[in-house]
């Protein structure tokens, strides 16, 4: 899981990171707000009505789920769960309440906070995009302090001062995880077997 306030650069890491690794599964989120200019329906977020949010949430089909903003986020499972059982790797671009939410249903999750350089740089940020009205904004930075307070709940902190180095830092990251016993053991399934060894050594 990726989490960040607003305007950390969280979703710029994670499009480069995609376009590097193809091999990753970006799992879209839904949310009920409007779509933002050159966003698109199920590649950015599946955009969705209220009422079609509220139906998923009362059958028990989303993994997670949050008002932020006062609009509101859910990751479906579905895709997610067909993902992980044949091997591949599943990304979450998500908030801290998200996240909170994910730990509980895979705890060896990989989670990795984006911080901005200062909270400067976060609201200048936020401006350059160009995508919200002022008040949107402001609401975004008065969430700030209380978003980043959860930065120690995270295993890694990437501080996006250098683009560059951040992105390098997140790729670093994925390719440690992907060493972990659980992930090699379902991607190798078969040459763990022929060794006789079983994911029950993973505890």
């Amino acid at each position: 899981m990726v989490v960040a306030p607003s305007g950390a650069g969280k979703s710029s890491l994670v499009n480069a990171l995609l376009q590097q690794d193809p091999a990753i599964v970006l799992s879209v989120s839904c949310t009920t707000r409007a779509p933002r200019p050159g966003e698109e329906h199920d590649k950015h977020y599946r955009f969705i009505s209220v009422p079609e949010f509220q139906s998923l949430r009362s059958q028990g089909k989303l993994l997670e789920w949050a008002e932020v903003h006062g609009n509101f986020y859910g990751t479906p499972r579905d895709r997610i769960d067909e993902s992980l059982a044949n091997g591949r790797d599943v990304l979450l671009e998500i908030d801290w309440q998200g996240a909170r939410q994910v730990r509980k249903h895979y705890p060896s999750v990989i989670d990795i906070f984006i911080l901005p350089p200062s909270i400067e740089t976060l609201e200048e940020r936020l401006n350059q995009r160009g995508q919200d009205d002022p008040q949107v904004i402001a609401r975004r930075m008065l969430a700030a302090g209380s978003e980043i307070s959860h930065a120690p709940e995270c295993q890694y902190v990437i501080i996006n001062q250098d683009f560059s180095l951040a992105l390098e830092q997140l790729v670093h990251i994925v390719s440690a995880a992907r060493m972990r016993f659980p992930a090699q053991a379902t991607r190798h399934s078969n040459l763990f077997s022929q060794l006789g060894i079983g994911r029950s050594s993973a505890s």
